[in-house]
C-alpha cells in the first residue's frame, strides 16, 4: 500500500510538467548554448521520478514519518510548483526561488536520509546534480531574457 501512495505522489508532481508545458513562449526565449536538447528533459525526469519515489519508499518503510520524509514531501511540492511558476505563470524569478528551495530540500533529504538508508540518499545524488543544472539554466535564461 505504501508503495502505491509513493507512486501516486510522484505521478501527481510529475503531472505538473505535463500540464504546464514549455510551448512557444519558452521556445522563443534566448537560451545558453549548453541547454540540453528538448528530448532530454522527459527522459531524465522519468528516470529521476522513479528514483525519487523509490528513495522515499525506502525511508518510509524503515522509519515512517521522520525528518527525511518531511524533506522528501517538501521537495515533491516545490518540484511540482516549478513548472507552474516558470511555464504556467512565466515568472522566472519566482521559479528561481522555487528551484533554490528544491535544491536545499533535496540536499537536506540526502543528509538526513543517510543514517536511515544510504541507498535512498545515493538515489537522490543524480537528482541534486540535475536540479543544480536546472537552477543554473533557470538563472541563465532569466538573465538572457530580462524583459520576458
Amino acid at each position: 500500500m505504501a508503495a502505491a501512495i509513493f507512486v501516486v505522489i510522484v505521478l501527481a508532481a510529475a503531472s505538473s510538467g505535463a500540464i504546464f508545458k514549455p510551448g512557444a513562449w519558452y521556445e522563443n526565449l534566448r537560451k545558453p548554448g549548453w541547454t540540453p536538447p528538448n528530448w532530454a528533459f522527459p527522459v531524465v525526469w522519468s528516470i529521476l521520478y522513479v528514483m525519487i519515489g523509490y528513495a522515499g519508499w525506502l525511508v518510509w518503510t524503515t522509519v515512517g514519518w521522520s525528518l527525511p520524509i518531511a524533506f522528501w514531501a517538501l521537495q515533491m511540492v516545490v518540484n511540482a510548483l516549478w513548472s507552474f511558476f516558470f511555464f504556467g505563470q512565466r515568472r522566472m524569478g519566482l521559479a528561481l526561488i522555487d528551484v533554490a528551495v528544491l535544491w536545499l530540500s533535496v540536499a537536506l533529504f540526502i543528509l538526513t536520509a543517510w543514517p536511515v538508508s544510504p541507498m535512498a540518499s545515493l538515489l537522490f545524488v543524480p537528482y541534486l546534480a540535475w536540479v543544480t543544472a536546472a537552477a543554473t539554466l533557470n538563472y541563465s535564461v532569466r538573465r538572457l531574457n530580462p524583459g520576458a
